[in-house]
């Protein structure tokens, strides 16, 4: 449901995804879970994002009789994830939209500055009417969302939307000030960040506890 306090923001409440988002927020939970919820969690997001892609009609034969079905237009969708977290959330959307293209954005922040530093990115040709949807499990501070959507404009897009698991009030509110015709999906609305920039309560460093690292 749209957050009434941010209106780039829509909390995505279905009862599966509250409840695997609490399971990945546990200490308890180890690195070959958190990676199979992280992706459960964005086929779901996925499902409740996607419902306005557009669909063509096609011929299909049944085994009794020749009918006109719908399917999702082609070549109409791009998945954007925020290397190197955002990894984790492509292959969950891919299963239900196996012909999306996927760009890659590499960005990291800096831990004393708190801003992003962009250091990959390799786009598919920007299309008229082409979807973005730019991933990346957290949005705390902003910065690489705003650096990300920042980029894709300057590429020529135009259709993009931010997908995120957790995401904290000031990193959605610097996607207001700074894209706000870009709509923000989160699956938690956290209560702030503490001073070194993560999430709180959160989920800690998503990047690390997909990939084992620390």
């Amino acid at each position: 449901m749209p957050d009434p306090t941010f209106p780039n923001l829509t909390v995505l409440s279905h009862p599966l995804i509250q409840h695997k988002v609490s399971l990945l927020r546990s200490r308890d939970t180890g690195t070959r879970q958190f990676r199979q919820l992280v992706s459960e969690i964005a086929t779901l997001m996925a499902y409740e994002v996607t419902q306005d892609l557009p669909t063509e009609p096609v011929e299909i034969d049944t085994p009794l009789e020749h009918m006109t079905g719908r399917q999702v237009a082609t070549n109409r969708l791009t998945l954007v994830p925020i290397l190197r977290a955002g990894l984790g959330m492509v292959d969950g959307i891919a299963q239900l939209l196996p012909t999306a293209q996927v760009g890659h954005l590499g960005l990291y922040r800096d831990h004393e500055s708190l801003e992003p530093v962009s250091y990959y990115a390799k786009l598919p040709t920007v299309e008229p009417g082409r979807q973005y949807l730019v991933l990346d499990p957290m949005l705390a501070t902003g910065g690489s969302g705003l650096a990300a959507v920042t980029t894709l404009k300057a590429a020529g897009a135009q259709r993009i939307r931010f997908l995120c698991i957790v995401a904290a009030p000031e990193g959605v509110r610097r996607m207001l000030d700074g894209h706000p015709d870009v709509p923000v999906y989160a699956a938690a609305l956290d209560r702030q960040l503490n001073a070194d920039g993560y999430i709180l309560p959160g989920l800690g460093d998503a990047g690390d506890r997909l990939f084992g690292t620390k």
